[in-house]
């Protein structure tokens, strides 16, 4: 695969940053290293005796990562991993508990715009989709080898895509005559599928499709509830954890993980007193942050995005 600079615009940057920053000589661990933009701005508040950890999946983000970080005056690991392993990596590097966590979701500017990832449908690429670029699963086997109630189901669940059947009884058409190999034949596909009049409105009518395709290849909401549950259990008291999300389906992964952490009982809400002696793990901090109008007229990529946080009691 060809390199390319990574070039990722940190969304909701100061917000985060500001929401679980609480002590300079703290260690703070991002999930999403990506470019970078969120580590650097931590570690620019960090005293020579406070420690970053950033974690990503993607080899072209550790690179991008450890030039962007060489000189800061901190500690500095970087761990290629998914954040799903948190606590392993957290136990290598024999951290104890931490000040921050931060958690930027969703898929990268630079993974959007280098055509040969095959995350976007503004570009023709091979089918790919992969975070871990040496994982064996892409988008090509979710197209070309998912029955059509899997792409069905997928579509409509991770896409939330009204043209779901259509699109699946397509695509399983379209593989009669050869796999399909690549973004641009998909889109192809999916614009046949969709009726013309209700392709005017609305987004890119493959949008909804590619990202739940993108979910599935990633497991990107299988992992997410036990990452937010780790990342918690491994805070100081009063620690915190940003989570930034970019569509309905993690916001409500995060919003209800943190509602379920901080609840003072779990007991069936048709016993008389509460029998389970459940004490919170957290305290929500405030409404969900969405981007500033000037945020959103320099990076329209923004738009969907909500910061929520919270503090370990």
């Amino acid at each position: 695969m060809q390199e390319y600079e990574f070039e990722h615009t940190s969304v909701l940057l100061k917000e985060s940053v500001a929401g679980i920053f609480t002590n300079p000589q703290g260690i703070y661990v991002d999930c999403t290293l990506g470019g970078g933009g969120h580590s650097s701005s931590l570690v620019a508040q960090l005293e020579p005796a406070g420690w970053l950890i950033g974690i990503d999946q993607d080899p072209a983000a550790i690179h991008a990562g450890r030039a962007r970080l060489a000189g800061a005056s901190c500690r500095v690991s970087i761990v290629q991993s998914n954040f799903q392993s948190l606590g392993s990596v957290l136990d290598s590097l024999e951290t104890g508990l931490v000040d921050g966590v931060l958690f930027d979701l969703g898929v990268s500017s630079h993974q959007l715009d280098v055509a040969d990832r095959g995350f976007s449908y503004m570009q023709d690429a091979p089918l790919d989709m992969r975070m871990n670029p040496d994982a064996d699963f892409s988008a090509h086997d979710v197209v070309n080898t998912y029955s059509e109630q899997q792409l069905t189901d997928i579509i409509t669940d991770y896409g939330e895509e009204r043209w779901a059947k259509r699109i699946a009884k397509f695509v399983i058409e379209n593989r009669a005559n050869g796999s399909i190999e690549t973004t641009g034949q998909l889109v192809d596909v999916i614009k046949k599928a969709i009726p013309a009049g209700a392709r005017r409105d609305g987004p890119h009518p493959a949008k909804r499709t590619f990202q739940a395709i993108r979910i599935e290849v990633n497991n990107e909401l299988g992992i997410l509830r036990d990452a937010f549950s780790t990342a918690v259990e491994r805070l100081k008291p009063g620690g915190r954890i940003g989570i930034i999300t970019f569509h309905s389906l993690e916001d409500r992964i995060a919003k209800q993980t943190l509602q379920q952490l901080a609840k003072m009982c779990v007991c069936p809400p048709q016993l008389p007193i509460c029998v389970c002696n459940t004490k919170p793990k957290v305290k929500v901090l405030g409404k969900p942050v969405l981007p500033s109008p000037d945020e959103l007229e320099h990076n329209p990529r923004a738009r969907s995005a909500k910061l929520r946080i919270a503090e370990k009691l």
